[in-house]
């Protein structure tokens, strides 16, 4: 079971993505999340994303855009907002949108997705200059998960550029997960995201994510599995090959607790 956790239809700055290049880049793995994006009103945004996810429900499961500080974060709402338009879970950018992770309208969001059993991708690589760093740092999700012990958490991205902070985290908390989205042609990214997670013995923390349209989900599987050539020739520590592989055939609905 390979499913690609984290890919977009539309992206902040790039506006809509081409649907068929999508399409493509999900041909190579069983399912595909895909997640909102804050480029324009929610409503609109979710909207658009559940008519995606619909259309193609046996290859894709959609994750809703919230911002806690402008709409309704009871349980009720929620509800609404995630089956009503057939989603499976929550994304939220804290850095993106501006508000700290532990904010108390966030709070309040969190004991609703516990309560509904949705999981949590906080995808808080900020982008462009108006993105608070402070609030993309994972430390900042260790309160989150003590709080709430059953919420399922992703932390999108593999918390760059916090990847040690990441591990910790990981560690620390039992329903706490990180996408190990990674650019194949950024090879020391990939080498510090991979070492960061054997090193510190979170490996089966680690889910698949090609973060597309950063990358497409075959380059990354492929720059994954051929971790080890490079750095062995360079005499950099290695990491066992069937720990990578089991990374990215990870069965991630049923980790999170998504009906498939």
């Amino acid at each position: 079971m390979v499913v690609d956790c984290h890919s977009h239809i539309r992206c902040v700055g790039l506006g809509q993505v081409d649907i068929s290049e999508h399409l493509e880049s999900a041909e190579v793995v069983d399912r595909c999340i895909v997640l909102g994006s804050p480029d324009g009103p929610t409503e609109e945004v979710n909207n658009q994303l559940s008519q995606y996810v619909a259309k193609y429900e046996q290859k894709m499961v959609g994750f809703a855009l919230i911002d806690p500080l402008n709409e309704p974060v009871n349980a009720k709402h929620v509800r609404a907002a995630t089956e009503k338009l057939g989603f499976k879970g929550i994304v939220l950018y804290c850095a993106q949108s501006g508000f700290h992770p532990a904010h108390t309208r966030a709070f309040q969001l969190y004991e609703a997705a516990q309560e509904l059993h949705l999981p949590v991708f906080f995808h808080n690589t900020p982008v462009g200059p108006g993105g608070i760093l402070e609030f993309a740092r994972p430390f900042l999700l260790d309160e989150v998960a003590r709080t709430f012990p059953s919420l399922k958490i992703i932390i999108g991205n593999m918390g760059f550029p916090f990847y040690d902070q990441t591990v910790c985290v990981l560690a620390k908390h039992e329903n706490v997960y990180a996408d190990m989205a990674v650019k194949p042609t950024n090879g020391w990214q990939v080498y510090r995201t991979v070492i960061a997670a054997y090193e510190q013995g979170v490996m089966d923390k680690l889910i698949f994510g090609s973060a597309f349209p950063a990358a497409r989900a075959q380059a990354c599987i492929e720059a994954l599995l051929g971790f080890n050539k490079p750095v062995k020739e360079a005499g950099l520590p290695t990491v066992p090959r069937n720990l990578i592989q089991a990374a990215i055939e990870r069965d991630t609905l049923k980790l999170l607790g998504i009906e498939k």
